[in-house]
């Protein structure tokens, strides 16, 4: 049994009852998560673009929801609007290890199939499983080589989310095999637009979400895909990574739910900013230090974040300063923080934090190039003005699974969030938090907005 196979015997057979309560419960949070993600972004550029292009080519209304805009649409279109928006303002969840946002693929394709099927909230959360469990692995299986040029969360979230839909419409062991051919044969993302701050970051997402739900409809109706979509000579490995493991793809079937190690994002930033944050906020706060007292930052970097954010020197827009390492230290060391407000109020129009960021440099460093991406550490040197050195370090960032948030936290992320889009009252936000926190219990996700 190749280790595919392996992987769709084990999607085929899962069932609901063999979850955990915690699995079920941080599914829950995940979910909550993901929501504030897509409803932060209601009406910020280019979010407006996709539901034009829904509202022009697909139905006027039908049975799945399109979360920023309140109307509704084909499953196909609404799976599209809600993937491109909950991956805008970089707040959505990560998996380290797989370098993977699931949340932001999963979700949209789940949801607008679940609505389109008449499914409930068990139905749902066993799906969304699936897409992650899958997902995660297939991302951890293709390699850091993958990372450097393709965007995971474009390519393999392509699968991830056609497995959460294929769950959803009750795939056998055969059909999930199709189902990866087809969701693989169409997996594609490029991280060259991070160089000119476009805005192909959302399409990846809204593409991997509506495609991923494309191959799983048409399977359902007798579509065949590649059998050997992920391990094949001329399959998904073979074009995109040069470090391919195929045992990750099978590993700890059942007994290691990956979805519990994924993590939540504090910082309104790429996640790869994350531990130098963390770590320079601690120093300075252990050391008592202001922004004016430092003279040098120098942050001790994978080499997947000097890949990534190594692209933008002089962030053009608030998106791109979300990948400029000196941005976003420049707001933590001015501000003490780097959320949604401050990027877009201070990001490109403060002195101090541009002053800031020509301050900071990364370095490749050993010690953590060789920890990612199973872990993320932060390491920091500064040097003061009166001629100090100091360093801070961090093993695990803000939000990840040893240092997460908790229900409370997640709470209090979601009013920020919706607040800052005004997509929803506060009432009505706490109305949702506790739609999520039921959604066990939801006999159907139709209309569940």
């Amino acid at each position: 049994m190749s280790h595919t196979q392996a992987l769709c015997r084990f999607l085929a057979a899962l069932n609901y009852e063999q979850l955990p309560d915690a699995v079920l419960a941080r599914t829950e949070d995940l979910y909550l998560d993901w929501l504030a993600s897509a409803l932060a972004s209601k009406g910020a550029h280019p979010i407006p673009l996709f539901e034009r292009y829904a509202q022009k080519m697909g139905p006027a209304s039908g049975p799945a929801q399109v979360i920023v805009s309140g109307g509704s649409s084909s499953a196909y279109f609404a799976a599209l609007v809600n993937g491109a928006s909950s991956h805008l303002v970089e707040q959505d969840d990560l998996h380290n290890s797989s370098v993977l946002h699931p949340a932001t693929v999963v979700f949209p394709a789940a949801l607008a199939a679940a609505q389109d099927l008449g499914k409930s909230g068990r139905d749902l959360l066993l799906a969304s499983v699936a897409g992650y469990e899958a997902g995660i692995r297939i991302g951890e299986f293709m390699g850091r080589s993958h990372y450097r040029i393709f965007h995971t969360t474009a390519t393999v979230g392509t699968l991830a989310a056609a497995v959460a839909v294929g769950k959803l419409l009750g795939f056998n062991e055969e059909q999930f095999i199709n189902l990866l051919g087809s969701a693989g044969t169409q997996a594609a993302g490029l991280w060259e637009f991070l160089r000119d701050a476009a805005d192909s970051k959302q399409l990846h997402t809204a593409k991997a979400a509506a495609d991923g739900l494309l191959a799983a409809y048409l399977t359902a109706d007798g579509l065949t895909g590649a059998r050997n979509i992920l391990e094949g000579d001329q399959g998904l490995a073979a074009g995109m990574s040069t470090d391919a493991e195929p045992a990750k793809l099978s590993g700890g079937l059942g007994s290691r739910w990956a979805l519990l190690e994924t993590s939540f994002k504090f910082h309104a930033s790429c996640r790869h900013t994350h531990p130098a944050a963390d770590a320079l906020l601690g120093l300075m706060q252990r050391e008592g230090l202001h922004a004016e007292q430092i003279a040098r930052v120098q942050t001790h970097v994978h080499q997947g974040a000097i890949d990534v954010l190594g692209r933008v020197k002089v962030p053009a827009s608030v998106h791109q300063a979300k990948f400029s390492m000196g941005t976003v230290l420049g707001l933590i060391a001015v501000h003490g923080k780097a959320g949604l407000t401050e990027f877009h109020e201070l990001a490109l129009n403060d002195p101090a934090v541009a002053t800031f960021r020509d301050k900071v440099s990364m370095t490749l460093d050993p010690e953590v190039d060789g920890a990612y991406p199973q872990r993320w550490l932060g390491r920091v040197t500064v040097t003061t003005t009166d001629g100090r050195t100091l360093r801070g370090a961090i093993d695990e960032p803000k939000g990840d699974p040893g240092n997460t948030l908790s229900r409370a936290e997640l709470a209090d992320k979601f009013q920020r969030l919706i607040h800052f889009s005004a997509a929803r009252t506060p009432a009505q936000a706490n109305a949702l938090i506790e739609k999520v926190w039921d959604l066990r219990n939801t006999a159907s996700m139709a209309h569940w907005l």
